[in-house]
């Protein structure tokens, strides 16, 4: 009997992603927004859900969780203008960096966005242009733990937050820059495990303790993961924000004073959410290992070939025919180009069913970390996104252009040169 592999529900079904993907051309990023409603109202238990959106910057995408009381984190200038776009006031912004560029200085300068600084050099570049106002620190806890080491944000060998050690001077340093710390954060790392984002209660309480004064914030961080394999158990979010309460609550009778207890996440409230849909265009056999090539690449989804991060792969319409194992790659000039593959670039074969030129394959849990880090690498023109909610589906990223994609670059050849003294 032919082995088969353990399934996944797709959180839209067969027949309205056949209908999309005539409508609208693969690859095709398809988000269900009842699954976002839903991963929303796990956190109700923290007293603010603040979204990072750079695990998809849609601007209907942010519209739909602002609609749910939720507020954003901004990580660029870019960022902030999109959350502005999409119908967020200043005050349910929060810009978190290590540095400030110039163009985001610049920008902050003209909106009173709070900031979440990661590093001591921001504390007078600040004051400088928003002389008196609060801030929040990011505490580097000094561990991280992530998926993967690329994702760890904590640590020594991370580039994020201030080393816990040199708190007690940072907060002096923010003092003479008169400015006040209201806010701690800390973020260990994208899609770690219960055990060490419990971890960090005891780094960010002490933490409090140190900063004291006019505090009045503590945020959790993101990395809440999300189960990706078939039939991995999903994270305990209820257990999470009670043992935050209680951290908060013994932090509030020690400091005299009311805490806002945050959560950032990011691929917590939308990787589940997310399909990318794609076209079988060819199939081969080479040195014995089948291959089914999409049209769907590393430019539309960069994880497995960062990362090596596995995504559930799917037929439509092919769920209960026989499996066998087979290799996933697309159309790229590009041999890391393949969806099937383990950390490191090791091949993964998956028990797949035979598949046709013309068939639709769906990668799961693309609604993170997809089309937010997709690239025009090779050319390749951006997807087109949709958003299904209820009985509707409805286009919120068209198909980028050919033209689109050189526009940027046409006719600069008429422009007067820069000319440098030599």
């Amino acid at each position: 009997m032919t082995e088969r592999a353990p399934g996944k529900p797709r959180i839209v079904g067969d027949r309205l992603l056949r209908e999309l993907a005539r409508e609208y051309g693969t690859p095709l990023y398809v988000y269900d927004a009842a699954t976002i409603r839903r991963q929303v109202a796990e956190l109700r238990g923290f007293d603010l859900v603040r979204y990072a959106q750079k695990a998809n910057s849609n601007l209907q995408i942010l519209r739909l969780l602002r609609g749910l009381g939720v507020h954003v984190d901004a990580v660029s200038a870019g960022e902030v203008y999109r959350a502005r776009r999409a119908g967020f006031a200043d005050s349910e912004i929060q810009f978190t960096a290590d540095i400030f560029d110039r163009f985001a200085l610049d920008l902050l300068a003209r909106h009173p966005v709070h900031v979440n600084a990661g590093s001591a050099d921001m504390i007078e570049q600040l004051a400088a242009i928003r002389p008196g106002t609060d801030l929040t620190l990011r505490i580097n806890p000094g561990f991280g733990h992530g998926h993967d080491p690329k994702v760890s944000t904590g640590g020594a060998e991370s580039k994020h937050g201030i080393w816990y050690q040199q708190l007690p001077a940072v907060l002096e340093r923010v003092e003479r820059a008169g400015l006040r710390t209201t806010g701690l954060h800390v973020h260990i790392g994208s899609g770690s495990d219960f055990d060490n984002l419990s971890r960090i209660r005891d780094s960010l309480a002490q933490a409090a303790l140190a900063a004291g004064g006019a505090l009045k914030t503590l945020s959790a961080g993101g990395g809440i993961p999300i189960p990706y394999r078939p039939g991995e158990p999903a994270f305990d979010t209820a257990r999470y924000a009670a043992d935050w309460r209680q951290t908060q609550r013994s932090l509030e009778a020690q400091l005299g004073r009311r805490l806002v207890l945050e959560v950032e996440p990011g691929r917590y409230l939308v990787g589940a959410a997310g399909l990318l849909v794609a076209e079988v265009r060819a199939t081969k056999n080479s040195g014995g290992i089948d291959y089914l090539l999409v049209d769907a690449g590393l430019d539309n989804l960069v994880r497995p070939a960062m990362y090596g991060a596995y995504h559930h792969l799917s037929i439509i319409g092919r769920d209960h025919e026989p499996q066998a194992p087979r290799m996933v790659a697309g159309p790229l000039c590009e041999s890391a180009d393949i969806f099937t593959q383990k950390p490191g670039g090791t091949i993964e074969p998956r028990l797949l069913p035979a598949a046709t030129v013309g068939d639709l394959l769906c990668i799961h849990d693309a609604g993170a970390y997809a089309a937010s880090m997709a690239s025009n690498y090779n050319s390749r023109c951006y997807a087109a996104e949709v958003l299904v909610d209820g009985g509707d589906a409805r286009l919120i990223r068209r198909r980028q252009t050919l033209d689109q994609l050189v526009a940027l670059e046409e006719d600069l050849e008429l422009a007067a040169p820069h000319r440098r003294d030599r």
